[in-house]
This record gives C-alpha cells, sequence and structure tokens, in this order.
C-alpha cells in the first residue's frame, strides 16, 4: 500500500524521503511528516497492509516519533507494543498496521525538530548500525534541503526594492548574498526550488541595476556557465581559488579550469579584470 498526500513541495520532499527509506534500510514499511502547529501529520506512507496508519498525528514527546524529536536522536524498539520507554498515545495506529519493529528519526534543522520519519516491520527485526546509518542519512538529507529552502524564503522576504540610498556597504552585502545564493543552489537537487533559487538570483542582479551594463562598447553578449558564474561570484569576494573550492564543493584544479573558461569569454586577463567585466554585462551584482 501507498499513501501520499501531495499538497505543496514539502510534502513532496517527504513523499520523496519515505520511498528512499524503505529502498535503502530493511524495512517494509516507511511513514513520516513535518511538524505543522506543534503536531506532525503523516502525510506519506509506503508498504503498508492496512489503512490504520492513516490519519496518524504524533505530539512531542509523546509515543516513539515524539521521543526521538524531543531527544533530538534517533529511537528504536524491537517490540513496540510491550516498550516501557514510550507512551502508547498511538498503539491504535501503530499496532493496527501490526507493527512490532519500529525505527524513529528525527528531522532536524538548526538544533530543532522539524519532523519525523519511521521505518517499520511486522516482526522483531535487528536494528543496528548497517540499518541506521542509511536511514539517518535520508533523515539528514531531509534536513538539508529544507535548510536551503528556509534561507531561500528569508532571502526573498527581506528582499526590498532597490533603495535610492544603496550605499557600497549595501552592495557588499548584496555581492556577498549572491556568492552564497550560488553556492546553496549548487547543492539542491529539487528542480522547482532551483528554479526559484533562479529567479532569486535574477531579483539579486536587478536589485543591483544601478550599476547598468554597457551599452556601447566593448563587451559582446556572454553566456557563463553556471559553476562559472559560481566561481566568479566567489572570487569577486576577493576568495583564493583553495576558498572558492571548498565553498562549492570542488577541487581546486576544476576552479581555476571554470575560472580559465569564464576569463577567456570574458577577454579577460586576470580574474579582477573578469569580475569587472561580468558585472558590467549584468552577470554579477
Amino acid at each position: 500500500m501507498h499513501t501520499s498526500i501531495t499538497l505543496d513541495p514539502e510534502t513532496d520532499l517527504v513523499a520523496q524521503a519515505v520511498r528512499e527509506l524503505a529502498q535503502r534500510t530493511r524495512f517494509p514499511v516507511a511513514f513520516g511528516g513535518l511538524i505543522e502547529d506543534g503536531v506532525v501529520s503523516v502525510t506519506s506512507i509506503v508498504g503498508t497492509r492496512t489503512h490504520s496508519l492513516e490519519g496518524l498525528k504524533v505530539r512531542s514527546e509523546r509515543g516513539l516519533g515524539g521521543r526521538a524529536m524531543m531527544e533530538l536522536r534517533p529511537r528504536m524498539t524491537s517490540d513496540y507494543g510491550s516498550s516501557q520507554h514510550i507512551t502508547h498515545d498511538y498503539d491504535g495506529f501503530v499496532l493496527g498496521e501490526g507493527l512490532r519493529t519500529l525505527l524513529a528519526l528525527p528531522i532536524i534543522v538548526n538544533g530543532r525538530s522539524r519532523g519525523v520519519l519511521y521505518a517499520g516491520a511486522w516482526s522483531e527485526a535487528p536494528i543496528g548500525g548497517v540499518t541506521t546509518a542509511p536511514a539517518m542519512a535520508v533523515a539528514d538529507s531531509v534536513a538539508s534541503e529544507l535548510r536551503v529552502r528556509d534561507e531561500v524564503d528569508r532571502r526573498l522576504r527581506s528582499l526590498a526594492p532597490r533603495s535610492p540610498t544603496f550605499t557600497a556597504l549595501h552592495r557588499e552585502e548584496l555581492r556577498e548574498s549572491f556568492a552564497e545564493l550560488r553556492g546553496l543552489a549548487g547543492s539542491v537537487r529539487d528542480p522547482l526550488l532551483r528554479e526559484r533559487l533562479a529567479r532569486l538570483e535574477q531579483r539579486l542582479l536587478a536589485v543591483a541595476g544601478d550599476e547598468a551594463p554597457a551599452t556601447t562598447g566593448s563587451i559582446p553578449t556572454v553566456h557563463l556557465s553556471p559553476r562559472e558564474t559560481d566561481v566568479l561570484a566567489c572570487a569577486a569576494l576577493g576568495c583564493t581559488n583553495s576558498e572558492v573550492a571548498s565553498q562549492l564543493g570542488l577541487r581546486e584544479g576544476t576552479v581555476k579550469a571554470y575560472l580559465g573558461t569564464a576569463m577567456s569569454k570574458l577577454d579577460a586577463s586576470t580574474r579582477h579584470a573578469a569580475v569587472a567585466r561580468a558585472r558590467r554585462a549584468g552577470l554579477l551584482p
């Protein structure tokens, strides 16, 4: 049985994680959801034999998942029905499906729980590092994606129309934000989120529009690849090749290669000249 309520991108993210959890562990059943108004509503379920888990809502500190969220660490039991270490508020759901072994993994973002993922089995199953490591990796992946989305939303909310008193300090903050955004974009798998990031980049470039691209002159139309733009954005902040590599998760030699092709496209003999030409062409703030 496969149940997934698709309402928004975050629900889709949980659905993907639940499917991956079932694929990457030995557990036949997986389910989970995110916190809203202090309650986790289970929005995705895979592998069940019954409809018992549908409608499950988990509060912090209640049940195995609530304890995992409260303690900010995975919690597990190989005999759910007789466990004395958890409250049994949700026995009707869990035991209704006949689950005996249950693993609960909190989704932790910036030190607080944002949801919980579960993996379960109908019989007693050993739970060790071989099982928990891939399960925790799935929860960490969801947390990383939520962290990026939170940052995108924060920047979208804070991005105001260009002020007539746009100072050098404001411009430097804008450039730092743009470079950080480029680094975030490189780690995102979700195509819808990548599209949102691309739109945000364009808005940042528009905010910097008081330095308009040259209309007469010397810079022909230039098309930089996303990674060439990433590298130039970091170089614009004065980062060394080593620092750029660390920030973008690349090899230093790869950074040099991207920088070289960007300089060639911009007909620039130094990185500083390449940055200046990219700004005049409207490719960097």
